[in-house]
């Protein structure tokens, strides 16, 4: 045992303004009282205690710490009542402190070497030194914890958590110890009547990092007496603290640090084992298209990647090895990989190579899916056991929790390159954006020119279906001509009634061009331009009059109000018409979409297509199948038939499916549907520019041409539309294109899904288009 002062803070801890001092008197009450309650033979333990007190006259009152040595028998006593009983002094860091100080003033020769071995202003890589600020702030947090609880009852919700390191000379790594300071003899008598505090406050804000001031207002430390001795027991949590920092990189990862950040993890890594001869490595197990393929972060020695990386293998020799270690991913451990045993293993040869002695290969696993591998080894000269492996238990979840990290983040690249130099793309293509990013990543790694792969599939058949609502422009139309009507209606009325108020010239003006616009509208004489304008009119030059002149004169401004509110932009009577036009749009087009989007994964269980869709005042739709879309599963054309098949299916249920929304939609509005027939494959190819699939070659572009023209056609000879609510319009050119409609037709005919009468139309000429055709089916709801 030592009787020493020492400074356990490396003198950054402030002096406290605060009438504090040691005392053997807490100790003493505490242990006469156990004395009186103590009914086993620690009663006559204690008693000896209180006799060698007395009978050596020890004071009862305050003792300078520099004196504390005089009293080393007594101290020994404390020491021996406090500890366990069959605890070894030589293996116990425990000691005796002045009350609210870090200053240590008796202990075991444990506790003196680890806190006095500590180099000042020592800290470990993953920590933030403390100030003299930091630390004094969390004293007083202490402190006022201990008054709470003391005088008040009142427990805060504060856990104060006092971690050092020092560097192991053995070593030269660090060691981390928890200092847990015990006040259970320090005495709190307040000097002054206590005051009532809000404690719902307290709670609230003591955790803060300032928390501790709005107690320093109501309960300044100088309205307390401190007297006694706080007991102080140093436990070794390295590998704790190993543990938790690899914990923290985990957490606190910053974009771009990755190699430091897996430094710090095999830094942490050789603390847990407490050897800097042992060197670790880390293996990520990363995969494109289900694949492995090579990672690229160097994490430790490198020596994984050395071995199992394409500087030795070509990426496929790597798959091969990678899937066969991750199908059966054992451990392996050897003291000596030059062993009599070991040299009849061919693998481990590129080890032995490279001069590795000891050598573990340890698979990590997230899920029970293995996610990469912990690699511990030696170089020769140097070997570890098994005892040294069993330390890293309780990282092999936390790293493999990093690796894990590192596969996502590899894959969020990937999707970042695909959204950054393609587009938001669908599982049936997203393979070949796979790979073709995983190339231009591999060249970027590799310090090669950037080069942008172009995405094509050849020979798809390509499927086109469009929803149209019935008449929508001439319906918004008619919707904006209603709603302008009323508002020149309620304008007029507005200004009839605030003219007594203002004789005005500017008055006048505006009821002049308000009559006028009114005229516009009864005849039709409305085009776009003029619509601008009447718009300009009313919501900025009439409506800005009006509140002008509801400011100058009182009288107006309930008027004026009640047209404001009519005439809002959202909420106002003056917009209903094209409120519920366009809530109606919405709501046909809202269910159309999530037919699609509940359709369009059922359409992949069959063979992987192409399906996107684009809205317009419906909804329209491509969809593209053929053999290049996957080139692992065989197309036959009995796929393209069932694509057939469902979008004459599709366009049935579609149309029920408005139908049943007229009950529900405030404006009555039908749809049409079309589907145009092209019985020839084409290639399509992804413009970066538009980040969308487009056809390729002139003959394909006919194609694209043919689509945006087709939706507004006419019969032959007549001004009648194609496309007509409750019917199914297919277009086409020849009837071959057909045949496999036909069949079809027939069972959606006999299935009561369509009528039974098809009309066989011709079609008007187009601008560089003639002879096209058509069948129209009436749908059966």
């Amino acid at each position: 045992m030592k009787n020493e002062v020492l400074d356990v803070s490396d003198n950054r801890a402030l002096p406290f303004e605060i009438d504090a001092a040691i005392s053997f008197m807490p100790y003493i009450r505490y242990l006469e009282k156990r004395v009186s309650e103590e009914q086993s033979l620690k009663s006559s333990f204690y008693q000896i205690i209180l006799d060698h007190f007395k009978n050596n006259k020890l004071p009862e009152g305050d003792i300078p710490i520099e004196e504390t040595h005089r009293y080393k028998d007594f101290l020994e006593y404390i020491f021996n009542s406090l500890s366990a009983p069959l605890s070894s002094e030589s293996k116990l860091a425990w000691g005796m402190s002045f009350p609210l100080n870090p200053r240590v003033f008796y202990g075991t020769d444990l506790l003196y070497e680890m806190l006095g071995s500590k180099t000042p202003g020592t800290q470990g890589p993953f920590e933030i030194q403390k100030k003299p600020e930091d630390y004094q702030r969390e004293r007083m947090h202490m402190v006022y914890t201990m008054i709470l609880r003391r005088l008040y009852n009142f427990q805060v919700p504060v856990k104060i958590q006092q971690i050092h390191a020092w560097t192991n000379p053995e070593t030269g790594l660090l060691r981390y110890y928890e200092v847990l300071v015990s006040p259970e003899f320090v005495e709190i008598t307040p000097t002054k009547p206590l005051p009532t505090l809000n404690f719902v406050e307290i709670y609230t804000h003591f955790s803060e990092e300032n928390g501790h001031l709005m107690l320093e207002k109501v309960l300044p430390l100088s309205m307390f007496r401190f007297r006694g001795f706080a007991v102080i027991a140093v436990s070794d949590v390295t590998s704790k603290m190993a543990v938790e920092n690899i914990k923290k990189i985990r957490l606190n990862r910053k974009p771009g640090d990755t190699p430091g950040r897996y430094q710090r993890v095999i830094q942490s890594l050789k603390t847990l084992v407490q050897s800097n001869n042992i060197e670790f490595d880390l293996f990520p197990f990363v995969r494109v298209n289900g694949q492995a393929v090579y990672g690229y972060e160097q994490a430790g020695t490198g020596i994984l990647f050395q071995i199992w990386g394409e500087n030795r293998l070509t990426p496929e020799e790597f798959r091969r090895q990678a899937e066969g270690y991750a199908s059966k991913p054992n451990s392996f451990f050897s003291p000596d990989i030059f062993g009599e045993d070991e040299q009849k293993l061919s693998w481990l040869a590129p080890f032995r190579q490279a001069n590795v002695c000891s050598l573990a290969l340890i698979p990590l696993f997230v899920d029970q899916k293995p996610v990469g591998v912990l690699c511990m080894h030696t170089w020769v000269g140097e070997k570890f056991d098994e005892k040294t492996l069993g330390q890293l238990d309780m990282a092999f979840g936390p790293v493999a929790q990093l690796l894990q990290i590192y596969i996502e983040e590899f894959n969020l690249e990937l999707e970042n390159i695909i959204k950054e130099k393609f587009t938001s793309i669908q599982p049936a293509v997203q393979w070949k954006f796979n790979e073709a990013a995983w190339h231009y990543l591999h060249r970027r790694k590799k310090s090669l020119p950037e080069v942008t792969e172009n995405i094509s599939f050849f020979d798809v058949y390509p499927l086109y279906g469009a929803i149209d609502i019935r008449n929508s422009t001439a319906e918004r139309n008619i919707a904006i001509k209603a709603d302008l009507g009323q508002y020149l209606e309620l304008l007029n009325g507005t200004l009839d009634a605030v003219a007594p108020f203002d004789r005005s010239s500017l008055m006048q003006e505006i009821r002049f061009h308000c009559s006028k616009w009114q005229r516009a509208i009864q005849e039709g004489e409305l085009n776009s331009t003029s619509e601008n304008n009447l718009n300009t009119f009313l919501n900025e030059e009439s409506k800005n009059y009006l509140i002008h002149l509801a400011t100058q004169d009182p009288r107006t401004t309930a008027l004026i109000d009640d047209y404001i509110a009519l005439t809002h932009p959202a909420l106002g009577e003056v917009h209903k018409h094209r409120q519920a036009l366009d809530q109606s749009m919405e709501l046909i087009n809202t269910a159309v979409n999530g037919y699609f989007e509940r359709e369009k994964d059922g359409l992949q269980q069959s063979y992987p297509c192409y399906f996107e869709k684009f809205r317009t005042d419906g909804i329209e739709y491509d969809i593209y199948i053929g053999q290049s879309i996957s080139p692992d599963k065989p197309f036959n054309h009995f796929h393209l038939k069932n694509l057939r098949l469902w979008q004459l299916s599709s366009m049935i249920e579609v149309a029920r499916l408005t139908n049943n929304l007229l009950t529900e939609i405030p404006k009555e509005l039908h749809t049409t549907q079309l589907i145009f027939v092209h019985n020839h494959m084409i290639d399509i190819s992804f413009r970066a520019d538009e980040r969308k699939f487009d056809v390729e070659g002139a003959y394909n572009i006919r194609y694209q041409m043919i689509k945006k023209r087709i939706d507004k056609v006419r019969i032959k000879n007549s001004q009648e539309r194609l496309t007509q609510p409750d019917t199914i319009a297919l277009i086409y050119f020849h009837h071959r294109d057909i045949e496999d409609y036909l069949p079809f037709i027939q069972y959606l005919q006999e299935s009561g899904s369509l009528k039974p009468d098809v009309e066989e139309l011709e079609l008007e000429d187009l601008q560089g288009l003639s002879g096209l055709r058509a069948l129209r089916m009436g749908i059966v709801y």
